[in-house]
């Protein structure tokens, strides 16, 4: 596992940046697992950027969202699917028809899950999933508990969860109770894994996850278990790592 910390946000950003576009220079039809929230937003404004300059291109390339909330329309402010489109994909060369986000408002939630962890094996390998890390260890939305869901699934989303998340709805109601998300089993498919964390809030739940034991009650340990990870850290995200 590789593990680097950074002082400037700038050069966090670059880094991932570079990650992502080292692969589709050498591999232009690569399948990109990709990921919404805060952390990865700065590495796609780089990727922006270098799309604009004609540094790289997305033309060939296709991508599979991690995760979507059941229930919320794909128009919705705070659907993934608006997020993905307004932060990335409206502003590069990517074919939206290679753009695959589960359908929260499937009318059969677990056909669905089949239907697009038959798409990601169909297509896949993904060649670089990109992950951030929630306060308490989940990666996707695979919440800690006694067990894990290998596959795609729906999961309930536990209320800590949820209250990280309504920051970006008027109130806690509004968040979903419930989304879809890829299981640990399907991202530890991936052949490589960059995971992104900053602050300090994500401090103790990096220690865990990096330098602790092995354990479902911090999914993202099991990616210890992965031959290819690269974390990326801010000072502040990275402070107990040694």
């Amino acid at each position: 596992m590789n593990i680097r910390i950074f002082e400037h946000e700038e050069d966090l950003n670059v880094t991932g940046a570079g990650i992502i576009t080292s692969l589709l220079q050498t591999k232009p039809r690569a399948v990109l697992g990709l990921a919404t929230g805060s952390s990865p937003v700065g590495i796609y404004k780089q990727l922006i950027a270098m799309v604009q300059k004609d540094l790289v291109s997305f033309a060939q390339a296709s991508s599979f969202n991690l995760d979507e909330y059941v229930g919320l329309p794909a128009e919705h402010s705070e659907s993934y699917r608006s997020f993905m489109n307004e932060q990335l994909f409206h502003h590069i060369d990517i074919d939206l028809d290679k753009t695959y986000i589960p359908d929260g408002n499937a009318p059969d939630l677990a056909q669905e899950c089949e239907a697009y962890e038959q798409r990601l094996e169909d297509r896949g390998p993904v060649d670089l999933q990109i992950l951030g890390i929630g306060h308490n260890g989940h990666i996707g939305f695979n919440e800690p508990g006694t067990e894990l869901t290998g596959r795609t699934h729906v999961v309930a989303l536990k209320e800590e969860t949820r209250k990280a998340n309504a920051r970006f709805f008027d109130s806690l109601d509004q968040v979903p109770t419930q989304a879809i998300t890829m299981g640990v089993g399907t991202i530890l498919k991936a052949k490589q894994i960059l995971l992104i964390a900053r602050g300090e809030e994500k401090a103790e739940i990096i220690r865990q996850a990096f330098m602790g034991p092995i354990t479902t009650e911090c999914p993202a340990s099991l990616l210890q278990c992965h031959p290819n990870v690269v974390v990326l850290l801010d000072r502040a995200a990275g402070r107990w790592v040694k």
